[in-house]
């Protein structure tokens, strides 16, 4: 199963990496089972070295003609070593199967989520609001991003859902505690190299893991939308919330306002901030009479 795993893997190349990764692939019936020595031991003692744990960050502009001296014209990319994903990769599959196999995985939620997508995503979204409006009412529609999501997430709070929502304990638990702690980056631009430096919060960008931990993170934010009765759909860091709006009668969005109000205080606690500046709403339909207290559509 390794062998077939690191074979399936596509060729990456990292200054990090002890040797090229198309010579690792071909020598790999030789070095295979010390490798897999190694695997299993960060398996079985719940641990991940520290090798595995180093990033380069390599800043790329977005779009070639944009000013390279404004730094949010840029993307950091980051480059992990080869040996360091396919531990990561075992570890994805396993955990995996274990939230499918039991139910765990947001029901409303597509990205880093097997057969889900934006396709799913916009199908979803776009039937209910379809058969809202067969029934004569309006449909408003708030789109919500977050601010540098993957870079802001505590680790423990990371590690609270995967204990308390997901049921990971013992030595499962402290291999996830080691594979976020003591995490370091270094920063490359050209042939300039900054010093290594501990990458104390976020989940780890341009690693196997790092989405489906970040997901887990947010499993709780469902509870706090269901409380409200609103639908709901995420996708990657960003949140969608619709409801429909009767035009038979004076309807409030008091409702939606209080449903906000949660929300924010739970991406707050999370150390998460939704970006107004992308922030949308969108109405299907026909204007309705809101009651005279409605004003704007934040609280």
């Amino acid at each position: 199963m390794l062998s077939e795993l690191v074979h399936q893997m596509k060729a990456s190349h990292c200054s990090l990496d002890y040797s090229p990764t198309r010579l690792f692939k071909d020598v790999f019936d030789s070095v295979g089972p010390s490798f897999m020595a190694l695997i299993n031991l960060c398996l079985r003692t719940g641990s991940v070295p520290d090798a595995f744990k180093k990033v380069i960050v390599q800043p790329l502009l977005k779009k070639s003609n944009l000013d390279p001296l404004v730094f949010s014209n840029f993307k950091p990319v980051s480059k992990l070593s080869f040996m360091s994903k396919v531990l990561e990769k075992i570890v994805f599959i396993q955990l995996q199967s274990f939230l499918a196999g039991n139910g765990i995985e947001e029901q409303f939620q597509s990205g880093f989520k097997s057969k889900h997508s934006t396709e799913s995503a916009l199908l979803k979204i776009s039937n209910d609001i379809l058969l809202a409006r067969d029934t004569g009412d309006s449909v408003l529609l708030v789109l919500l991003y977050l601010t540098a999501a993957f870079d802001t997430v505590d680790h423990e709070i990371l590690l609270s859902p995967l204990e308390q929502c997901v049921g990971i304990q013992g030595t499962v638990l402290n291999w996830f505690r080691s594979y976020l702690t003591n995490r370091s980056f270094t920063v490359n631009i050209g042939s300039c190299s900054s010093s290594s430096t501990i990458l104390s919060c976020g989940v780890p960008q341009g690693s196997v893991l790092g989405p489906i931990l970040f997901s887990l993170c947010m499993l709780p934010l469902g509870s706090v939308l269901r409380k409200h009765g609103f639908c709901f759909y995420r996708y990657a860091d960003g949140i969608q919330i619709y409801l429909p709006l009767k035009a038979t009668r004076g309807m409030s969005l008091q409702p939606l306002f209080d449903c906000l109000t949660d929300l924010k205080s739970w991406l707050a606690l999370n150390f998460l901030n939704v970006n107004e500046n992308k922030t949308e709403c969108v109405l299907f339909g026909d204007l309705v009479n809101l009651t005279s207290s409605d004003q704007g559509l934040g609280p």
